[in-house]
């Protein structure tokens, strides 16, 4: 499979996880978590297709289009395992849809972000919540949600937190 047509299939495996999310929050209550803006492209599906839920991003390097990056009150820019404590803390318990798009071709980065998301993301979800993610991911309290369909196993992960 070519570069280009591994690119397609996470991006297809975004969209269609992050549309089962949106179907599945319907009653849960919260905020949406949205970790890495890259480009912009899933920050703008999420203002789209869940425009009544207010959306934190976090970034370290702006990179996006300019039509795709968010506010001020709605940006924790800086490295993720300096800011991720203080909105955990100010969102807690009330995040129902966390999307962490962080992985990258370095081992240690991977392990280090799939460590953070394993051990800090908890106290900020609510009830009912969704995290996910491109790295493998095992939070304290939730269980794994099945993927989409078409969605290969290991090409997207997802977990809920009990209700």
């Amino acid at each position: 499979m070519s570069r280009l047509d591994s690119m397609i299939r996470r991006l297809q495996a975004q969209r269609a996880m992050l549309d089962l999310a949106r179907d599945e929050l319907t009653n849960v209550p919260g905020v949406v978590f949205e970790l890495g803006l890259g480009n912009g492209r899933t920050y703008d599906h999420l203002r789209e297709t869940m425009a009544d839920r207010e959306i934190f991003v976090f970034e370290r390097k702006i990179a996006a289009h300019p039509t795709c990056i968010p506010d001020d009150d709605h940006l924790y820019f800086g490295e993720l395992l300096e800011t991720l404590g203080s909105a955990v803390e100010a969102h807690a318990g009330n995040v129902a849809l966390v999307h962490a798009d962080i992985g990258g071709p370095e081992a240690d980065h991977c392990a280090r972000m799939t460590e953070m998301l394993n051990t800090q993301i908890g106290p900020a979800l609510s009830p009912g919540a969704i995290v996910l993610s491109d790295l493998g991911i095992t939070i304290p309290g939730c269980e794994p949600l099945p993927l989409a369909d078409g969605i290969q196993a290991g090409r997207y992960y997802a977990v809920r937190r009990a209700s």
